[in-house]
């Protein structure tokens, strides 16, 4: 075990260093000229201003120079300071934006976890019946709708028509700080990420069921007189749950993307809403130091799923 959670833990280092060498390129090749997002276009400058600015921000080294003075900052904590707000550190905007946004991600997949296993059980033990049709529908639906187009959706049901909860942010502008109303901002946004994410757990969670109920293991556990029950819980559920364990380590790097729209759609101040204002001012530092802490997180997860089998699986262990 040790051996392989080295071997996990070079790859993921590996991966991590793709991930700056693809990040510095691709915004390498945005269009227009990286000095651009430094300057302020109303204000007139010379052409000695702007070479004498470009030698001061290293941005006349060659790309590699460029990319590597950058990696050896990254690796120190030293993402840069923003370019719209000058006073604040990238690492710190950061910091004060991750935490909403793991709040927001561990609550909607949460909700995916628990409504996902819990109806692919269901689903694959009355098999062929109306109750896994409607789950299997509901299901289709789930997956085949955006989360941009559930986001609004569920705006515009249940905040403006039924007013059920707030329409957007975090928490009740100038007014004291309460889990209540902390709760009531979140559990919108956290359904709406938990939709499409609950209908894959949900399906592989029926095929995979589905497949150990078929085991002999299981039949004659049924043929002892084994309480139904027992044979679901204790029999099946443990070996099915695997592929499913692979799906949600998977899944979180999805919700990532999911967890953009929803923070744009729902105004929740999170790593999403960041980026996006970030792109869309072209701050440049923010976009770099966010992607990477967004992809570094997601290999961390990907490599502790990848720990995980052990527990749930003990053959992995001998292998």
């Amino acid at each position: 075990m040790l051996r392989y959670c080295l071997h996990r833990l070079l790859v993921g280092l590996g991966m991590l260093l793709a991930l700056t060498v693809l990040i510095f390129t691709l915004l390498q090749l945005t269009p227009g000229d990286t000095i651009d997002a430094y300057i302020d276009p109303n204000v007139a400058m010379t052409k000695e201003a702007m070479d004498a600015l470009r030698t001061q921000l290293g941005l006349d080294q060659p790309l590699p120079v460029q990319y590597l003075a950058w990696l050896s900052e990254a690796a120190r904590g030293n993402l840069g300071h923003s370019l719209q707000r000058f006073n604040e550190t990238v690492a710190g905007l950061i910091l004060s934006r991750i935490g909403p946004t793991v709040l927001l991600m561990g609550a909607g997949l949460f909700i995916a976890i628990v409504i996902g296993i819990a109806s692919g059980i269901l689903s694959a033990v009355r098999r062929n019946t109306v109750p896994d049709y409607s789950l299997s529908v509901l299901a289709l639906l789930g997956v085949s709708s955006p989360a941009f187009l559930t986001a609004l959706l569920g705006l515009y049901v249940f905040s403006v028509r039924l007013k059920w909860t707030p329409s957007g942010g975090m928490l009740t502008p100038a007014a004291d700080f309460s889990v209540g109303d902390l709760l009531r901002h979140l559990v919108l946004p956290a359904a709406v990420l938990s939709v499409g994410h609950a209908a894959l757990i949900m399906r592989y969670m029926r095929a995979s069921m589905l497949e150990v109920l078929n085991q002999d293991y299981v039949r004659t556990a049924r043929a002892k007189g084994v309480k139904e029950f027992w044979v679901v819980t204790k029999h099946a559920l443990r070996n099915a749950l695997l592929p499913v364990v692979t799906l949600i380590g998977s899944t979180i790097g999805l919700a990532v993307g999911g967890a953009i729209f929803v923070e744009s759609v729902f105004n929740w101040p999170g790593m999403g809403l960041l980026l996006i204002s970030a792109v869309e001012t072209r701050d440049y530092p923010v976009i770099m130091g966010a992607t990477l802490v967004i992809g570094a997180c997601v290999i961390v997860v990907n490599i502790l799923t990848d720990l995980a089998y052990a527990v749930i699986d003990p053959r992995i262990k001998v292998a």
